[in-house]
């Protein structure tokens, strides 16, 4: 870097900032540039437009992030909570978000802000004077967890379930708990995890904190929830939520009146009206667990004419790619569904009744496919732009 004057190398304490981001456009006065180096850019170029929109600082590096992002945190007052499992992060991350703000001021993760770039960032937004930091920790290779934690320090921690996304990386479901169990390794304070979680037995041995074992079926929590969030795996999500929350001081009456009006970002369970038709857009992301927990919900909501189900491409699967694909349209056509599209390479080799190895050609032919009265639910790995189809 040619002005290594801009440098921040002072402790976090010493400099007061508003803030910080990696992005030149989001740049304000008082704020942090986070300058980074990836494959398509590189943040040093737009150093000069950071300053000039008022940055009081340059964090160089993924390093450098990683040491103020740390620095910051143990500045904090704030109670940090890290959120991690194969599935549901997002949404247990919102609600443990939304049940922490009956009792304090909550700075949670934006969106799946969850890697080695999106948590530091976060932690560095956290204003002073919050109560809880809640952090999503995402991970897809050994080691990524831990790297996490030493930023994050975290005072209490959750685990939705170990299931088999990124089971490429981690070889089988132990070495999945393995990775994400380090949060309960890690954790000051306490953690919390379903009595129904896959590889308890491997999360307990783990273990270095007090351990919340939570039934994932609470009649009251389903209340709750009806007409807000559907399917069971979102009942256990919240009640693990209520679970970590209430060790804080939250109360069943206040976290259910918070639920009123909740909204999950992104292309998370949106449900968008086209063509005369009902779509539940779920294409931010997928895995066999998510796959079948959103074919479950689907198949129990209100249809006045046909359930289409859109079934893209899961990624990262490994060798067990084909077999996972075929579990979950099994699924699917054992659920009843009338219309099964699977969409993609492995879709496309899987029991259905509708199959496009290439979107463009099924985006042709989708008005047929879908009248209206009917209720569309389209889920696939990101990277598959299912999304794509409820564009005009």
């Amino acid at each position: 870097m040619e002005n290594s004057a801009i440098k921040f190398t002072r402790s976090p304490a010493a400099i007061p900032f508003l803030g910080a981001t990696f992005d030149s456009r989001q740049v304000k006065p008082g704020m942090l540039f986070v300058a980074l180096k990836g494959e398509k850019s590189d943040g040093h170029d737009y150093i000069p437009q950071a300053l000039e929109k008022g940055a009081v600082g340059i964090v160089d590096g993924y390093d450098e992030l990683d040491r103020v992002a740390h620095e910051y945190r143990r500045t904090l007052k704030a109670k940090v909570v890290a959120v991690t499992g194969s599935a549901g992060k997002t949404t247990t991350k919102e609600l443990v978000k939304t049940f922490l703000s009956t009792v304090g001021k909550v700075h949670a993760t934006e969106g799946n802000f969850n890697n080695h770039i999106g948590l530091p960032v976060t932690i560095l937004n956290c204003p002073k004077d919050a109560d809880f930091l809640v952090l999503e920790m995402g991970t897809n290779h050994p080691g990524e967890i831990a790297h996490l934690c030493d930023i994050a320090e975290p005072d209490a921690a959750l685990i939705t379930n170990v299931g088999t996304a990124h089971i490429e990386f981690f070889g089988d479901q132990d070495g999945i708990a393995r990775e994400k169990g380090v949060v309960f390794e890690r954790a000051k304070e306490f953690g919390v995890v379903s009595k129904e979680n896959a590889r308890l037995e491997t999360l307990r041995s783990l273990a270095r904190c007090d351990l919340v074992e939570v039934d994932p079926r609470q009649e009251w929590m389903a209340k709750a929830l009806d007409g807000i969030l559907p399917g069971d795996h979102n009942v256990s999500n919240a009640c693990l939520a209520f679970a970590l929350a209430e060790r804080f001081g939250a109360e069943r009456g206040a976290c259910a009146a918070a639920l009123e009006g909740f909204v999950l970002p992104g292309a998370r369970w949106r449900k968008v009206e086209k063509w005369g038709a009902t779509f539940v857009d779920d294409t931010y992301n997928a895995n066999p667990d998510s796959m079948i927990a959103a074919l479950d919900a689907f198949a129990k909501m209100p249809c006045d004419g046909k359930r289409v189900a859109v079934l893209g491409d899961m990624f990262e699967l490994g060798p067990r790619s084909l077999e996972l694909h075929k579990m979950v349209f099994d699924h699917a056509m054992k659920l009843g569904i009338p219309l099964v599209i699977g969409v993609g390479e492995m879709s496309s080799q899987c029991l259905c009744h509708l199959v496009y190895k290439d979107l463009a050609k099924l985006k042709k032919k989708f008005r047929v496919d879908v009248s209206a009265g009917d209720l569309v639910l389209l889920k696939a790995s990101h990277g598959m732009h299912l999304g794509d189809l409820l564009q005009d």
